[in-house]
């Protein structure tokens, strides 16, 4: 049964969440039609554009990314206290950049003296902006329907693109986090698309590698991960991410075609983390039913907020 997306997101238990959204039936998002020869190669970069736009746009963060050729995979974080910070202009300013403004808004923007009514209708679409500028489905919406329309225009048709709603998994620990980054991160790899993370395009790793300038931030596509000297950033050391991305990567997995070579990777000690318990972590968030990963605390914190008596969470 379809459960209602304000029953999936729950900020107080976390701001971390995995999104998934796939094409319907044939339909390429990206990669080689091997029936017509038709390539869609270049519709990847149309993803990580919007993305880039959205991302600058919203209250939310993204942490990683990879573009399939029917799907693609998001780890975001919803910031509800930038929004609040926002100021009315900066609101109004960032949805303009989506929509165009009704009169009434632009007459207030420009300095027109408004009666209290007006006002009053002014006050009530910011709030409303703001809510909707740190709201998961609005970002995800905005993503697929601007890819939607770009897709069937190219293909000369109408009719769904997407298989439906997209799917959302609550990150509740740090672990959870870290291990759907890099199960993320690993797409390409995991379909023997790429055979190493630096050689895996349009993913959040390969940029994060990539980037000119080491010392200088990074776009504002993705959120940055900690230093010794600054945490408002992802928890972990960049350093730390590549090591555990690359060990996990070599480990084989029975039903994915590709892996790398095995090695064990520093961080697993550091981080207390069992070594067959986090494999296992990792391939849950390609399966069925699992709105939330954490351990069995979290998880049934999580479903009460959510206003449910639990949240299915198989063993690990």
């Amino acid at each position: 049964m379809t459960i209602a997306r304000s029953r999936q997101i729950s900020l107080q238990d976390t701001p971390y969440y995995h999104v998934v959204s796939r094409c319907v039936r044939r339909a390429f998002l990206c990669g080689e039609d091997a029936h017509s020869g038709q390539s869609y190669e270049h519709r990847r970069q149309w993803v990580v554009d919007k993305l880039s736009q959205l991302s600058r746009l919203f209250a939310i963060s993204v942490c990683a990314y990879t573009v399939m050729n029917n799907h693609y995979h998001l780890v975001l974080k919803v910031e509800p206290d930038t929004a609040v910070n926002w100021g009315d202009r900066e609101i109004a300013e960032r949805w303009a950049a989506l929509f165009q403004w009704p009169l009434l808004v632009r007459r207030w923007y420009q300095g027109e003296s408004l009666i209290e009514p007006e006002l009053m209708v002014v006050q009530q679409l910011i709030a409303q902006w703001r809510e909707r500028l740190h709201s998961i489905s609005w970002f995800v919406r905005l993503l697929n329907e601007n890819l939607a329309r770009q897709a069937n225009q190219e293909d000369g048709c109408k009719g769904h693109f997407w298989e439906g709603r997209f799917k959302s998994q609550a990150l509740l620990t740090e672990s959870a986090l870290l291990a759907c980054m890099a199960y993320v991160d690993l797409n390409p790899i995991r379909a023997a698309i790429a055979d190493r993370p630096e050689e895996s395009d349009y993913t959040s790793i390969k940029q994060r590698l990539t980037d000119t300038k080491p010392a200088a931030p990074l776009p504002p596509l993705l959120l940055p991960f900690s230093s010794r000297s600054a945490s408002d950033g992802l928890p972990y050391l960049f350093t730390d991410y590549l090591a555990l991305v690359d060990w996990t990567g070599r480990a084989i997995r029975t039903d994915k075609r590709g892996h790398i070579a095995a090695h064990l990777a520093p961080i697993l000690q550091r981080l207390g983390l069992d070594t067959a318990q986090w494999l296992r972590q990792v391939t849950m968030f390609r399966r069925q039913g699992i709105r939330a990963v954490g351990d069995k605390e979290h998880c049934q914190l999580f479903a009460q907020h959510c206003g449910q008596r639990r949240c299915h969470q198989p063993p690990l």
